[in-house]
């Protein structure tokens, strides 16, 4: 089929205009990468664009990497997001599957004051004091247990789950299954698809935790690793890391690339994982938003 001008004028735009946000979006990541690489001395000097590392060196990332907060933080990162997504994943399916079940008492004056919560919380303060009376401070539980259920998540699974046919429920019925058997033989793996997103969002969620780390935890061997990324960052608290290996560069300029460096290896992990999850999530969304 020939095409008009109009049309082929229209893709070459969307190719130029798509090109331009590809490049917006991935120009910032490998600039943090090559300076991480990148010799202190050589980066300082330079100034603009970063198309490639100036002087290679691994100096940075041995110093991280034997931070033992940094380490500390991974360990405690990877607790949060194992057993925060884990808890998360089986409360949000259990009260989504009640909720979207037709013969529940009340499931739509229920869902409404769950939906009341995306719009009206009681506070930071009020928060705090409620995690402070239950004891949870300066425990793991603090960083898990506060968000267990998104309201947004549970409201994509609950219509996922309404969409799965009822007459498979049925089926099952006559069998003899009751709810449980319903719940995890049947509608959880029909399910994978939004499992797979919710993981993802819960996941990445924990991950990159650090503001009620900052608020409820005062041990630093509980911090996660992004509150760890954050103090290093904002109070600029590299020297520690320099002095216990001996390092003789000039102090500020090995500081900038420790930074990069540790953002580097906050980042990497979730890199990695994404490309595995990431084949379920459109469809995983878009399936769940089909009905209301």
């Amino acid at each position: 089929m020939k095409r008009n001008l109009s049309e082929v004028t229209f893709d070459v735009g969307n190719v130029i205009i798509l090109c331009l946000l590809t490049i917006a979006t991935l120009y910032p990541f490998l600039y943090v990468a090559f300076a991480s690489i990148s010799s202190p001395s050589e980066l300082a000097a330079h100034s603009g664009l970063l198309l490639f590392p100036r002087g290679i060196q691994w100096e940075a990332y041995k110093l991280v990497l034997n931070n033992p907060l940094i380490l500390s933080g991974y360990r405690n990162t990877l607790i949060y997001v194992v057993v925060g997504t884990t808890l998360n994943i089986v409360v949000t399916a259990l009260m989504a599957y009640a909720l979207s079940r037709k013969g529940v008492l009340l499931r739509n004056y229920i869902m409404m004051f769950i939906v009341f919560t995306m719009f009206f919380s009681g506070g930071l303060i009020p928060t705090y004091l409620m995690i402070k009376g239950v004891g949870l401070l300066n425990t793991m539980g603090a960083m898990v247990l506060p968000g267990l259920i998104s309201t947004m998540n549970l409201i994509i699974m609950r219509t996922y789950f309404q969409s799965i046919p009822e007459s498979l429920e049925e089926s099952a019925k006559l069998d003899g299954a009751g709810d449980w058997v319903i719940l995890f033989r049947i509608i959880i793996p029909l399910s994978m698809p939004v499992i797979s997103v919710m993981i993802l969002y819960y996941g990445v969620g924990h991950w990159n935790a650090w503001f009620n780390a900052s608020i409820y935890l005062n041990k630093s061997e509980l911090f996660p690793l992004q509150l760890v990324l954050r103090n290093i960052l904002v109070t600029n608290n590299t020297d520690d890391m320099m002095v216990t290996l001996g390092v003789n560069q000039k102090g500020q300029d090995m500081s900038e690339v420790i930074k990069y460096a540790t953002i580097m290896v906050a980042t990497i992990p979730v890199l990695l994982v994404y490309p595995f999850l990431q084949k379920y999530f459109a469809k995983g969304v878009m399936i769940g938003a089909i009905k209301g």
